[in-house]
């Protein structure tokens, strides 16, 4: 195989290729709504609870079909979809008339209906041996063995789901707001609630033959999950989680093809083989915890720069604070020691803060490890004390605080007070010139 284009070319290929795209790109889509309204435990319980109507439609297929008659597949796909709609309603009535919680009622019918799928199934393996292998791709699925029938019928679904996400976009938007407040309106709310229930049921339909009825409930949520990383809108959420799905329904048939076939070739492994369907979902689960990782704003590492870099300016004001109080412009009294004792740091701590500072232009270093401030350094930390004492002032004529319990709070506060809320602070204590404790507050300079 020398090009990943040759699998949409090579007929070997192309069913199980395409069946793979388009069975995650539908899947995808339906998983962001169901994963904006915090509901993605009901695609395990349902992936599983579809189970016995697969066993079901091959039972029936044995008294019309052959076991290797491509038709076999719309008796599976009507089974499913028929015990999954009905394991939906059940968690619904469950949950409105007999009360009983959503994590419950999920447990009770993905364990109940999946007892009933092994219990029929393990029947089936001693009456019906032959179509017994095909209830047995279901389970984990086998994307490699699809035709091209199963393509027409997934891309006739994922086309299905596409177009009522279409035509349903903004009563979608609206219902997972707030579904109560859309009922008010006159949102037709029922009807798009069970539509996604339908959709819901059909992604998980046309799934299970690509990556089994264990695994579905992965490929549901792990590329709306991604997607939430990277942006709040609902819109941009649905095409990066249908390019999420894309990627991996190519890439985890792609990979499941190259990597063993790289191995024989390298004689490291004679007899190796990687399924598709756990393929795909490893590729899914790659992306998803790359992008909690990695994303730009939400991503893990980068919030724990911010964090970092947030604690460093905190610690740099502090400091200028502190040299502030001890002389300003006047003195060079401070010293790295005399730094270290006031902020509880190490000294190499407190080297690397004042070596920034000195880079900034904000201190001087002088003879006998002492520092001044220079006097953009002597600006912004009467800035700082300002925001701090503007603060006291709210807390104590606005709220209430005894002037005793306002430091500790403003400590915290002056480090993120924007320039617009020091307007408005500034306008509503009709610009105060002392704090509670009796002390100028600076006034506001340029920077």
């Amino acid at each position: 195989m020398s090009s990943i284009f040759d699998f949409f070319i090579d007929p070997l290929f192309f069913a199980s290729t395409m069946g793979a795209i388009l069975m995650c790109l539908g899947a995808s889509l339906v998983g962001t709504i169901v994963f904006v309204r915090r509901k993605t435990l009901i695609g395990e319980a349902l992936s599983h609870a579809s189970y016995p109507g697969v066993v079901i439609g091959v039972l029936l297929a044995s008294f019309f079909l052959d076991a290797s008659h491509e038709s076999m597949i719309y008796f599976v796909f009507f089974g499913a979809l028929i015990f999954s709609l009905v394991a939906f309603f059940l968690i619904e009535k469950m949950q409105k008339q007999f009360h009983v919680k959503g994590d419950a009622s999920l447990c009770f019918i993905l364990s109940s209906f999946l007892g009933v799928g092994i219990l029929l199934g393990s029947r089936m393996q001693y009456t019906h041996p032959i179509y017994f292998r095909n209830v047995q791709t279901y389970i984990y699925g086998q994307a490699a063995t699809m035709r091209d029938s199963h393509v027409v019928v997934y891309a006739f679904f994922t086309l299905l789901i596409i177009l009522f996400i279409g035509v349903f976009f903004k009563q979608l938007q609206a219902i997972n707001f707030d579904s109560k407040f859309s009922k008010a309106l006159g949102l037709p709310t029922r009807f798009v609630e069970m539509s996604v229930a339908v959709l819901l049921s059909l992604s998980i339909v046309i799934g299970i033959r690509s990556v089994g009825v264990v695994l579905m409930s992965g490929m549901l949520v792990m590329p709306a999950a991604a997607a939430r990383c990277y942006t709040n809108k609902l819109s941009k959420m649905f095409v990066l989680s249908g390019i999420i799905g894309v990627l991996s329904g190519f890439f985890g048939n792609y990979l499941s093809f190259l990597i063993p076939n790289a191995m024989a070739k390298e004689d490291m492994i004679a007899s190796f083989s990687l399924p598709t369907g756990p393929m795909i979902i490893l590729v899914a689960a790659v992306i998803c915890f790359g992008s909690l990782l990695f994303s730009p704003k939400r991503g893990v590492l980068f919030r724990f720069i911010r964090s970092v870099q947030f604690k460093n300016r905190c610690l740099l004001e502090n400091i200028l604070k502190y040299l502030w109080k001890n002389g300003g412009l006047k003195t060079n009294n401070a010293n790295f020691v005399m730094i270290k004792q006031s902020q509880n740091l190490s000294l190499l701590r407190v080297y690397y803060l004042i070596s920034k500072l000195q880079m900034e232009g904000y201190i001087y270093k002088h003879d006998k490890g002492r520092i001044s401030l220079s006097k953009d350094g002597f600006r912004r930390a009467a800035h700082i004390i300002r925001l701090h004492r503007l603060w006291e002032v709210y807390l104590y004529s606005y709220l209430g605080i005894g002037e005793e319990r306002v430091h500790r709070n403003a400590e915290e506060m002056e480090h993120i007070i924007t320039d617009e809320l020091e307007i408005e602070l500034t306008k509503l204590l009709n610009d105060p010139k002392l704090d509670p404790h009796n002390k100028p507050i600076p006034q506001k300079e340029r920077m």
